[in-house]
């Protein structure tokens, strides 16, 4: 069903997840878009970890088979008076994509958030489902069939 991840989006996430990456003057951890997908059923489901975005701060486009899901991680404001002194959470807009294989019916797929979590839930297509062929036809019509 998911045909594969892209291979420079893993290479840049592993990037930034060992050597960080400068964010205004100091460093900030990786903008990961944490990702399960599995099936159940007769859908596909991809879940995606989105914690602290709000749900207008995502954006989901499927062209030719290709999902792609942005959202932004606004920053806090904590007014003018605030230092900050631990700044691990990161912001800023991030994205992820995925190919989807053409077993998917991608012109019915369900995109629910709740509790920052994205769950998109892909109808597997009709012509995709297995599905019984009956052998019909008689022996009388040319074919003999063999005694033993």
């Amino acid at each position: 069903m998911l045909v594969r991840s892209e291979p420079f989006t893993e290479v840049n996430r592993l990037a930034q997840q060992l050597f960080g990456a400068p964010s205004t003057g100091t460093w900030s951890r990786p903008t990961a878009m944490p990702a399960d997908a599995y099936r159940n059923g007769d859908e596909f489901v991809i879940v995606f970890d989105l914690p602290g975005v709000d749900k207008d701060a995502i954006d989901i486009d499927i062209e030719r088979n290709v999902l792609t899901v942005r959202a932004e991680r606004r920053p806090i404001d904590l007014g003018e008076q605030a230092q900050a002194a631990l700044t691990e959470r990161p912001f800023g807009v991030f994205s992820r994509q995925m190919f989807l294989g053409d077993a998917l019916d991608t012109d019915r797929i369900d995109a629910t958030y709740q509790n920052g979590v994205l769950a998109l839930r892909i109808p597997i297509a009709e012509k995709a489902k297995p599905r019984k062929i009956t052998v019909g036809g008689h022996a009388e019509q040319g074919h003999k069939l063999l005694d033993s």
